[in-house]
């Protein structure tokens, strides 16, 4: 692609319609890697468009002849030009993901919500927690704050405790809150996983942790590069923070509590190495795996039982 032609490019492509073939071209010819948000490359091109220019995602397609301004275009090409040449994801470039039906603020600084965990959220834990209303919900390793707040939506009775080592992290999750009303049932912890967190007994414990092996870093995707790799890295295999919080969970559920984690490819190894463990592995209808329940009554009492 000759990037020096840009303000030409900027005159021939006028309308929506225009820059949506264009970054969907381009995004097929530079095979982009699509693991963000986006299944292909045709709504890569969408979120990316879309995005920027604020529109609603549901009615696209009523403004595909609308005419942008010069300026708009040139926006628009420049982080294309970002989206194929730097491989940045592009929740960084419109400054938000989308997230169980909520849109969320992203930066560098956290993670871009993508984790299967949504679809639990929207059917509410079932079958899981039956009959058990969440009166306090923790989400450990928060990142942005966006399961946690999702959860603080499907269930507005609940407070919830949002907690992540980063203090980068806990400032984008503080807009979060902020942006989506919650600030008087959603706190922020900073804590190496439930180090600092106050003993207390959670209904919801909802976990997404690092889980990528060390090994499998240097393996993925140039697009991975620009996410902080203390949301990313899970030791030599992928397992040193998900067994922390299997050794210590216990302690803070309700007798009828469960915990929620996803571990992605981490899985395989984790059912070898907790082989006593009962897992549940929910099939999930929107693709996704890795993603386990357990209930408070089967969790180890400590390290030891592992």
């Amino acid at each position: 692609m000759d990037w020096s032609r840009s303000d030409e490019l900027a005159d021939e492509l006028s309308s929506v319609g225009d820059l949506l073939r264009f970054c969907a071209t381009l995004f097929e010819r530079e095979e982009i890697f699509c693991g963000h948000g986006t299944d292909d490359r045709w709504d890569e091109a969408v979120a990316l468009v879309v995005g920027h220019l604020r529109l609603p995602w549901d009615r696209a397609d009523l403004v595909l002849d609308a005419k942008l301004m010069r300026d708009e275009r040139r926006q628009l090409i420049e982080l294309a030009r970002k989206r194929v040449e730097a491989r940045i994801p592009v929740p960084y470039l419109t400054g938000f993901a989308w997230f169980a039906g909520h849109r969320f603020e992203v930066d560098p600084r956290v993670v871009v919500p993508r984790s299967p965990i949504a679809e639990l959220i929207e059917a509410h834990f079932q079958p899981w927690l039956g009959v058990l209303e969440p009166r306090r919900i923790l989400d450990l390793c928060a990142g942005s704050g966006c399961i946690g707040i999702a959860c603080a939506h499907a269930f507005p009775r609940a407070e919830v405790d949002l907690v992540d080592v980063s203090a980068d992290a806990l400032e984008v999750a503080r807009k979060n809150v902020v942006r989506h009303g919650v600030a008087d049932r959603v706190s922020l912890v900073k804590s190496d996983l439930l180090e600092a967190v106050p003993e207390t007994r959670y209904e919801l414990i909802v976990c997404n942790p690092p889980y990528v092996a060390d090994s499998e870093l240097g393996e993925m995707p140039p697009e991975y590069a620009h996410e902080p790799r203390l949301g990313l890295a899970g030791g030599d295999d992928g397992l040193q923070f998900a067994l922390r919080v299997l050794c210590a969970a216990r302690a803070y559920l309700h007798a009828d509590g469960i915990l929620v984690m996803e571990v992605g490819d981490a899985g395989a190894a984790l059912e070898r190495r907790c082989s006593s463990l009962p897992f549940l592995w929910p099939e999930l209808e929107g693709g996704g795996r890795g993603l386990f329940v357990l209930r408070a009554r089967d969790l180890p009492e400590s390290a030891e039982s592992l």
